[in-house]
């Protein structure tokens, strides 16, 4: 019998994109082979954000684009999964007729199932608790190149911060269990990853649930063991929960790169807490001042959110000059996203979005400025750097530092006759900067 095949959109953040990857390899375990033409497939899967407003936008553009191809019979099942098919699926079914069934975040095992009662004409939505245990030990199918690959240690978030809907649709903080975690990673370093980034909505309290204590730091040495595995990428870190012990490990094992993401989200008291937020400026100054002291050249990264409701032009300058005064070695911002069934979608004084744009714009001008400096500081230095492929017609290579996650951070362009491979680890001397990127030479003929 012919097998179906499948095209996957995943769409959203790299969480989802672990999801995604678990469905993949439910799908290839069932029989389906997979196809990148949309106008090739048997089924196509959408699996959806809703975590802003524009990320919304895309997910639904994306249905109804993939509905047209169902429309016109070339595409036999529709399927929806992800953020927002747990939060829309009475809209899904009313407003898309041709979305066959929609798999809520905690259901992803049921999707072969479900497909096979689409296709005996039987199709029905699968949803689970949102309190259900993350999905463990499943065969992945890793869609980022094979040299690196995310590893989602907790599921949920216990925070709840006043703009945020991740708790409604992801459900409260489930940690995975540490020793499915080492199986998975000592799987996907078998295959070839040679570099691990931990997610979650939140890293930093991860193992409470299931211990009685943060436990990211044994997770973190345990990983550091693992032969073959050269990089280990922390992200997503609340700045109240970073502790000595994080530090610590991070100082004492070398694979750890000595990178942290932390979303401070703002720096006006009054801001956070309105946010819900558990810092206030102080504490996040402290914090940075004591990581950077603790572990010299390490690598922060944060986001912020301008337009809150309330947020006067006292708090956005105070924003401002806790951003030049702290130096972010990455930073990005968000206008603020008015979520229905949040509390801060409810607060009085909303900012309009003119106001919203021109304080993002405002942030991110001050921000390249620090960005460009610090990068230009970089020539002359030397770094191991891990290739992530070839410039076309140009004898030079794409690359990043342990300053650089995939997707938010900048490139290191490495120039050099020599035949490298992606995911080659090299020594690279920097020669100079373009903006928020580097440009470098090969200091040595040695890969790792």
């Amino acid at each position: 019998m012919k097998k179906k095949k499948v095209f996957f959109l995943s769409l959203g953040c790299d969480k989802n994109l672990v999801d995604s990857e678990m469905m993949l390899g439910m799908l290839e375990e069932s029989g389906y082979i997979f196809t990148d033409d949309e106008n090739e497939a048997d089924v196509v899967i959408v699996n959806t954000c809703c975590f802003i407003g524009d990320a919304k936008e895309e997910s639904v553009n994306a249905i109804l684009e993939m509905a047209e191809l169902k429309k016109n019979g070339s595409v036999r099942a529709l399927i929806v999964t992800g953020c927002l098919g747990q939060r829309y699926q009475a809209e899904i079914r009313q407003e898309i007729e041709e979305v066959d069934a929609v798999i809520g975040t905690t259901a992803i095992e049921e999707l072969p199932a479900v497909l096979d009662e689409v296709f005996a004409g039987r199709a029905k939505d699968h949803y689970q608790s949102l309190e259900s245990k993350p999905l463990t030990d499943r065969k992945r199918i890793v869609t980022t190149g094979g040299h690196f690959a995310y590893l989602k240690i907790a599921e949920g978030c216990d925070k709840h911060c006043t703009y945020c809907i991740i708790p409604k649709v992801r459900g409260s903080y489930r940690s995975v269990p540490m020793d499915s975690l080492l199986r998975e990673a000592e799987t996907l370093v078998s295959q070839g990853v040679k570099e691990l980034i931990l997610v979650a909505q939140e890293t930093t309290v991860y193992g409470r649930d299931l211990y009685g204590y943060k436990a990211l730091s044994e997770l973190l040495r345990r990983l550091a063991r693992i032969e073959g595995l050269l990089w280990i990428r922390v992200m997503y870190c609340y700045p109240e929960e970073i502790d000595d012990g994080l530090i610590q490990v991070m100082r004492e094992e070398e694979k750890i790169c000595h990178y942290l993401d932390i979303p401070v989200q703002h720096a006006s008291d009054a801001i956070l807490k309105r946010m819900g937020r558990r810092t206030n400026k102080k504490e996040l100054t402290e914090i940075i001042n004591k990581l950077r002291r603790e572990i010299p050249d390490i690598c922060l990264r944060t986001t912020l959110i301008t337009g809150f409701p309330g947020e006067t032009d006292q708090d956005h300058e105070e924003l401002m000059d806790f951003v030049e005064e702290m130096a972010f070695d990455r930073l990005g911002v968000f206008t603020y996203s008015q979520e229905e069934d949040t509390p801060a979608a409810e607060m009085p004084d909303q900012v309009s979005e003119e106001l919203m744009q021109e304080r993002q714009d405002e942030l991110m001008a001050l921000q390249q400025e620090i960005a460009f400096d610090a990068a230009a500081q970089m020539e002359g230095r030397i770094v191991d750097a891990m290739i992530e492929g070839k410039v076309a017609d140009e004898d030079a290579y794409v690359a990043r530092t342990y300053k650089d996650a995939p997707d938010v951070d900048g490139f290191l362009f490495v120039h050099t006759d020599r035949e490298l491979m992606t995911g080659d680890f090299v020594r690279v001397r920097i020669t100079g900067s373009n903006e928020y990127d580097l440009m470098g030479e090969l200091e040595d003929e040695s890969a790792k």
